[in-house]
């Protein structure tokens, strides 16, 4: 069960306002339009500045109301009526009225858009369409009933119509608020202001002094003046910050091989160690499977067959995975549901045990094998199984997971080499499927698996291996296609977990995209911050950065 301890005691100081925390960011945002960008610094920045209708609350993960203060929604499922809070205004004095909520409906199911979030909103495979009877009410009409139901809307920012209508106009929002864009052309309805970014070193954020949301004792929030976002790449210098005071808190969970440092300063009282529970996201690894990206690679004709995937599913020995990779703090896994997200985790996912002569036995049964006795496996083209692994520079435990998997497959005769790089490199390959292989950790954006279709629907812009695809490229896509477009559009809880135990068990047959652990979750914070309620999910505390406060 996920364990959320409170990060203060029940004694606790007054709430004190002004000051200014130090977080750190692990990369520079690609954009500020979260429409086209989905990094994990542009949401977070889009969390720090841009409200939703609702908020699924990271720590319960219940739906809260935020800019929709109410609504009502039909029996079928499909009619939403959404009533605004009076009197929000955007960060430069502008109403935000209900003609802002259908400019980003319009903006984010605009094709030239090409948006990254669209895909989340889809009912049915089709847009959401919406009306304004007034300026403080939105009707939405889904295609088809939603299980999730207005919970989807967690995904849309509400974007200013005042200020990017003319883009939109132009066909060039894909564009706009890119990260060249003047900090005081970005006006939102969150917490703070964007005042300051450097390439390469921080942004900067001031309080929004017309944020709509109020404290418990009616004054206004946020607490806080100012975040100053530090763009630290490397964890090595993170810890060092974090430990030297110069960071309040990192945008991340704890390394493993952090906690003994970090709990001795938690010792000397200068930080404070929260333990979060099982992650609900875990590292995966992948093959490009485009076929129009790599039909001309000869290994293309061994690498999409399930066997060979499956065969270097049972050369992984999980718990050695996890004691090597993670120093013992993690648990197996074999699908991309983890433990850690109890409603919709398969104990029966089908499973691959470590089995070296299995896996041998399997590649050569589809014509893998040592031809010329150098020790990896070959065609009978004399086409080697040898694949260059892409991963992000810095990240320990990428570093420790790709080297694991590099010594396991060359037991079975396959050779890895392994190339790290920095974040925005590669996203680009990524995009591109400019890539034989990668590893890394993708996060949800929730844990229903209805909010990720993006993920799971093979037209999907974060269906990774194989993104956007015009019409399924596999039978199995296609089946999962249509099981997660009816478990998105039921309302019978139990009939949504059937079909969605039969995604997963799909999945693993296929493994599109191989897992092997998730992390044990931990995290620190200087013990001048108050207001902490952490998340097992990224950003685990500037979620709710609106509460933050410091004591000196």
């Amino acid at each position: 069960m996920l364990r959320l301890w409170p990060a203060e005691a029940p004694t606790s100081p007054p709430v004190r306002r002004g000051g200014q925390i130090v977080a750190s960011i692990r990369a520079e945002p690609r954009s500020f339009n979260r429409f086209v960008s989905r990094d994990q610094s542009t949401e977070l920045l889009t969390m720090l500045t841009q409200g939703r209708l609702v908020r699924i609350n990271r720590a319960t993960f219940e739906l809260e109301p935020w800019l929709a203060e109410s609504w009502e929604s039909s029996a079928d499922g499909r009619t939403h009526t959404l009533h605004l809070r009076p009197g929000v205004t955007w960060s430069d004095g502008a109403p935000f009225t209900s003609a802002d909520v259908l400019f980003s409906l319009q903006a984010v199911f605009d094709p030239k858009t090409q948006s990254v979030v669209a895909d989340t909103l889809r009912i049915g495979g089709q847009p959401i369409t919406a009306k304004a009877p007034d300026a403080q009410t939105v009707v939405l009409t889904y295609a088809v009933p939603s299980g999730p139901g207005v919970r989807l809307l967690d995904n849309l920012p509400i974007l200013p119509k005042h200020k990017l209508e003319g883009a939109l106009a132009a066909g060039a929002f894909a564009s706009a608020w890119n990260n060249t864009t003047p900090p005081s052309e970005i006006v939102g309805t969150g917490p703070f202001v964007l005042r300051e970014y450097q390439a390469g070193q921080r942004v900067v954020l001031d309080r929004n002094p017309r944020y709509w949301r109020r404290a418990p004792d009616g004054g206004v929030l946020p607490y806080l003046d100012r975040i100053v976002l530090a763009i630290v790449p490397e964890q090595n210098a993170e810890l060092l910050r974090l430990q030297a005071g110069e960071l309040d808190l990192t945008s991340s969970e704890l390394r493993p091989e952090d906690y003994v440092p970090v709990r001795d300063a938690e010792e000397q009282g200068r930080l404070r160690m929260i333990e979060l529970g099982v992650g609900t996201d875990a590292d995966a690894f992948w093959f490009c499977l485009k076929p129009e990206a790599k039909a001309r690679d000869p290994r293309f004709a061994f690498v999409q067959r399930p066997e060979f995937r499956q065969a270097i599913s049972h050369a992984i020995d999980r718990e050695a995975f996890v004691n090597t990779a993670y120093l013992g703090a993690a648990v197996p896994v074999w699908g991309p549901v983890t433990p850690g997200n109890v409603q919709w985790f398969w104990s029966d996912v089908p499973r691959y045990l470590h089995d070296d002569t299995k896996a041998r036995a399997m590649l050569y049964d589809i014509g893998l094998e040592d031809r010329n006795q150098n020790g990896i496996l070959d065609n009978p083209s004399l086409v080697e199984a040898r694949f260059t692994v892409l991963t992000q520079r810095g990240i320990s435990w990428y570093e420790r997971g790709t080297a694991v998997l590099r010594e396991e497959l060359a037991k079975i005769g396959i050779a890895v080499d392994i190339v790290p790089l920095e974040f925005g490199a590669l996203i680009q390959r990524l995009l591109a499927c400019d890539y034989d292989a990668m590893y890394y950790r993708p996060v949800v954006t929730d844990l229903d698996p209805a909010g990720n279709l993006d993920f799971w629907l093979s037209s999907g812009s974060a269906h990774f291996w194989n993104i956007g695809q015009r019409t399924p490229a596999t039978d199995w896509e296609r089946r999962i296609d249509t099981l997660m477009l009816e478990m998105a559009a039921s309302l019978d809880p139990e009939r949504r977990r059937q079909q969605f135990n039969l995604v997963q068990q799909i999945f693993a047959e296929n493994l599109p995209v191989l897992y092997f652990a998730a992390p044990r979750l931990y995290y620190a914070h200087s013990t001048r911050l108050r207001g902490v309620v952490p998340s097992v999910q990224r950003p685990p505390v500037l979620w709710n950065a609106d509460s933050l406060s410091v004591t000196n």
